[in-house]
């Protein structure tokens, strides 16, 4: 499988030490975080994104979809996919098509959890700073943009290599993200525990994993636009995107968002983010991210991970997703013209087939859409 968030089981497990030795200085607990499938109002550690004045419109199209396909020598359905899988929210774009659309213990109005999806909106981000003029090289070393990380271990690390996951730090994802969440949770600034991070390893030379690379990007694109990240992805992304419902980005309770995880949105906002780069970075006529940036940063980013673009996991076909734990997904495939949204509670079960399942629901998607044309023409 090449996709790798961290376990929930380490995170679960992560939590008692966290909570019962806080970091020095840190400020009270918050209020609990909303669950994955309902947000309802902004608190303390979130910041709210609200809808665009010019949301991008789905239409409505729902078809039958009869998908089936095999996997490890057995016929399998969408059907018992879906539910062997625990997905909650499930939504399949032709174009600006909803095809196909199901809730199971939620609805169209629920905020599902991005976890690490995140990590792609952060990507984006970048690609608009770098359009802007704000960030002049990917190639430039983060420090240029936070000097505050000078000594630490991404001291001379470019943006490149912290978008290839190449950073070079001292790092274990599933042991180190979950200290590192919950303390971000409790208040510990996440820009304290960044300047930290070692040097472990020559930057550029191997992949590694690294959500805090990407908490990084968002504090570069921040310090670089001179603008809250938050702001950014409300003026640049959310907005002009056309995202239709009010959503909500995590933060550390002291102004730095959680650029690596924490995105709660509806299904259909996510698969607008989907379709925007199926549409090479267009929503209708305006053009949100550079399209240069689209393909670049979904295209493979070094010969050590061909798997992996700037912060987007690659297919085998052209297909790319924005991936999260737990079995959350944003999988775009330009060769279908398709996009698929899934949003669970938490599912280690049914990932190793995905891909599968993916690629017969699109497959099903383009072999109707052809039998609808014919049949008008």
């Amino acid at each position: 499988m090449r996709r790798r968030p961290w376990s929930l089981a380490l995170a679960l497990a992560a939590l008692p030490l966290a909570l019962a030795a806080p970091p020095a200085h840190a400020a009270p607990p918050p209020p609990p975080a909303p669950p994955p499938a309902a947000v309802t109002e902004h608190r303390a550690g979130f910041d709210p994104l609200l809808p665009s004045s010019d949301p991008l419109e789905l239409r409505e199209a729902h078809r039958p979809l009869a998908v089936g396909y095999t996997y490890s020598g057995q016929r399998r359905t969408l059907d018992d996919y879906l539910v062997r899988t625990g997905t909650q929210g499930f939504v399949v774009l032709d174009g600006a098509d909803v095809v196909f659309e199901r809730y199971v213990a939620a609805g169209r109005d629920s905020l599902f959890q991005s976890w690490s999806m995140a990590k792609s909106f952060t990507s984006a981000a970048v690609g608009i700073a770098l359009g802007e003029g704000h960030i002049d090289s990917i190639d430039d070393p983060v420090t240029r943009y936070v000097p505050e990380l000078a000594g630490s271990g991404y001291d001379g690390v470019s943006l490149r290599d912290l978008l290839r996951m190449s950073s070079g730090i001292e790092w274990d994802e599933t042991a180190d993200v979950p200290p590192v969440h919950v303390a971000a949770s409790l208040g510990y600034p996440l820009t304290a525990m960044a300047k930290r991070q070692k040097r472990g390893w020559e930057p550029g030379t191997r992949f590694e994993y690294t959500s805090m690379n990407s908490f990084v990007l968002a504090w570069a694109v921040a310090e670089a636009t001179g603008v809250p990240y938050h702001d950014y992805v409300q003026r640049k992304i959310w907005g002009p995107a056309g995202m239709a419902s009010k959503a909500y980005l995590g933060n550390d309770s002291n102004g730095n968002s959680m650029g690596y995880c924490c995105y709660y949105a509806t299904g259909r906002d996510f698969a607008r983010f989907g379709l925007l780069y199926l549409n090479g970075g267009k929503a209708g006529d305006r053009q949100v991210v550079p399209a240069s940036w689209v393909a670049q940063s979904t295209s493979p980013s070094a010969p050590f991970k061909p798997g992996y673009g700037f912060q987007w996991w690659l297919g085998e076909d052209g297909d790319f997703s924005a991936s999260g734990l737990g079995g959350q997904l944003i999988w775009v495939s330009p060769r279908y013209g398709v996009v698929i949204v899934k949003s669970t509670l938490f599912t280690l079960v049914g990932g190793e087939e995905t891909d599968a399942a993916f690629e017969a629901v699109a497959a099903e998607v383009a072999r109707t859409r052809t039998l609808r044309t014919a049949r008008a023409g």
